[in-house]
């Protein structure tokens, strides 16, 4: 394996002929003879002059090349009793057809697909047939409300949108139909066609002329499949939108090149993972992660994928996960720290696993959110493998920080997602701009150019991609996290630049308290918040969940005890709660800034991606108090 050091350190000092190397992982039909386009600096382009096909690259290529027997992709739906193995060869002939009937409904080159969907192989079908022709998709996630929808439909503007009658709850169907009738009701734009994927278990009543069903127009498309379009590197693939956006959306733009060679390289070096592996990435479509590793990043390198509609825990068990790889030979296993944290919960002495033979399990990687330590420990300790914490954004598109497993892996580190990533020049700004020393924690940015794969602009709004992202430091994309980095080059992400209190003049991190928190034996997952205070400008507050059968009797001052030991009486942390649960988004992060609205008795917009709305109604009493 080459040497982290001497790989980080080119990737930085000759960034245009490490990238130039690194764009032979896919397959090109022109060549690109320019690595970096800066003539229009903040708005950095890779490869300009070349051309590609993403599709192409995550489908044809590998079949042209002999494997078209090999799964591509294995559905895993433990709601509907469901396990199907899809080939490359058969997923290339229905991602053809399906991108023939987006043609035929008049998609091209530049047009945008709304995708609402739940977890089925339609939906990796759709957005590959959308990359096919070089339609723009904009992936919404299932089951969103009306509302936020048409926002998206508004911004996005699209020809087609995709969607499904129904998706599956553990115990409750969801009508996905009613909420795209009532989101293209609120909305202005009014898409030409809507394709509706009928399922078994709620068939939706279709529009007459606008509304299509998914098989018509999958039966009149392998009639015609549609080819590959030869398209610009620097040619959109899709729009995602962040996640809690209120007001107007802000709509992350990918490219097609830059965003293919970043997750080539990323599945093998960061990941270890090559052609003919199995890899699993517990997540949905509508995330980021799902678009960079459940779907392009496996595929363009040749992996089999898996495609999980199920819940960690619940669908039936807090063993769940242990199934998934058992019965498929999961080798690599991505999802997020608080899907860890709910099996934890349910099981704290990892029982389960015992029932599962999970040995082809070589790596757990956790992200999107801080890792606890003592997640970190107990996830390690009952898999016996490494636990893999790793750091990025929707907007970066892939880890900016991570402990790469295929290119010199390093002894982890609880806290720490490890180092950063070859291609992005992290440093600790501190509010003057000047770079933080080491363990001096401050403003998480990244010296421009970044690097491929990461975010051209805002969709039609690149003012506004300047204002959020690169008008605080000169030079720099902020992140929006706080941090530090320590002696030996490691990474400490301490969260959100607005989650550092300060406490009666002593900044503090609510991550290091959480981490505290997080380390007591009962507990299983935490939030801290900083709360105004007349005297101190703002105190800690604690929510604690409990593991199952826990006895809370005393739990509350072991933890303030511990937080005065560790942390120090400055943290002045006095104020733990035990609750049944924590609002969070769908996509595991906790609602944070929401919960500090309340306690300061703001009246807070709740984020259109909560979850479960009732866990935050059931916390506001107790927010609320004086």
């Amino acid at each position: 394996m080459a040497d982290y050091a001497d790989v980080y350190r080119r990737s930085l000092t000759d960034p245009e002929g490490f990238w130039g190397e690194q764009a032979a992982l896919v397959s090109w039909f022109r060549k690109p003879t320019r690595v970096l386009d800066a003539e229009h600096a903040p708005f950095y382009r890779w490869f300009p002059d070349g051309r590609l096909n993403t599709c192409y690259n995550a489908l044809d290529r590998h079949v042209i090349a002999g494997r078209g027997d090999q799964a591509a992709l294995i559905y895993d739906s433990p709601v509907t009793g469901t396990t199907a193995t899809i080939t490359y060869a058969t997923l290339l002939q229905d991602v053809a057809a399906f991108a023939g009937a987006l043609r035929d409904l008049g998609v091209g080159p530049g047009d945008r697909v709304v995708i609402y969907l739940p977890m089925v192989p339609e939906a990796v079908v759709a957005m590959l047939a959308c990359a096919r022709l070089g339609a723009v998709h904009s992936v919404v996630f299932g089951g969103f409300a009306a509302n936020e929808l048409a926002v998206r439909i508004d911004d996005a503007r699209p020809k087609v949108v995709v969607s499904a009658s129904c998706g599956i709850e553990p115990g409750r169907i969801v009508e996905y139909k009613p909420l795209l009738d009532r989101a293209l009701e609120l909305a202005d734009h009014e898409p030409a066609s809507c394709v509706i994927l009928q399922r078994p278990q709620a068939e939706a009543t279709l529009v007459e002329r606008r509304d299509i069903d998914w098989a018509t127009v999958m039966r009149a498309g392998r009639t015609n499949p549609a080819p590959c379009a030869e398209l610009a590197a620097t040619d959109p693939l899709y729009i995602l939108y962040t996640s809690g956006t209120t007001g107007k959306p802000k709509g992350i733009l990918r490219d097609n090149g830059g965003h293919a060679v970043a997750l080539a390289w990323s599945m093998r070096n960061i990941y270890d993972i090559e052609a003919g592996q199995v890899w699993w990435t517990a997540s949905d479509v509508g995330w980021v992660v799902g678009h960079s590793y459940i779907v392009y990043g496996p595929l363009i390198a040749g992996a089999t994928t898996v495609l999980y509609e199920g819940k960690p825990v619940g669908t039936p068990d807090a063993g769940a996960f242990w199934r998934v790889v058992a019965d498929h030979q999961v080798e690599a296993l991505f999802t997020a720290p608080t899907a860890i944290r709910a099996i934890k919960k349910e099981d704290p002495e990892g029982i389960l696993v015992a029932a599962h033979d999970t040995t082809s399990l070589r790596h757990l990687f956790l992200a999107g959110e801080r890792l606890d330590p003592g997640t970190y420990e107990w996830a390690g300790r009952i898999l016996g493998v490494p636990v893999v914490d790793h750091w990025w954004q929707t907007e970066t598109g892939w880890a900016v920080v991570a402990n790469l497993r295929g290119l010199d892996p390093m002894p982890t580190r609880p806290g720490s997602p490890s180092v950063p990533v070859p291609g992005f020049d992290v440093q600790v700004l501190l509010p003057d701009g000047s770079v933080a020393g080491p363990n001096q924690e401050g403003s998480l940015a990244i010296r421009l150019p970044l690097p491929p794969g990461t975010l051209q602009s805002l969709w039609r709004d690149d003012a506004r991609y300047v204002s959020s992202y690169l008008a605080a430091f000169d030079g720099y994309y902020l992140s929006g996290d706080g941090g530090y980095v320590d002696d030996d080059g490691y990474v400490y992400v301490m969260g959100r630049t607005d989650d550092v209190i300060n406490v009666a003049g002593h900044r503090l991190s609510t991550g290091a308290i959480e981490g505290v928190l997080a380390g007591h034996p009962a507990v299983a997952e935490c939030a801290v918040i900083g709360a105004a205070d007349a005297l101190k400008g703002q105190v800690p507050r604690g929510l604690v969940v409990l593991k199952s059968g826990v006895d809370p009797e005393g739990v509350a001052a072991e933890l303030v005890a511990a937080v005065r030991d560790q942390i120090g009486p400055v943290a002045a942390f006095k104020d733990v709660e035990i609750v049944a649960g924590l609002p969070k988004t769908r996509s595991g992060k906790i609602l944070r800034r929401t919960m500090r609205q309340l306690a300061d008795g703001e009246h807070p917009v709740v984020p259109s991606t909560i979850e479960d709305p009732a866990v935050l109604t059931a916390l506001e009493p107790i927010l609320r108090r004086d």
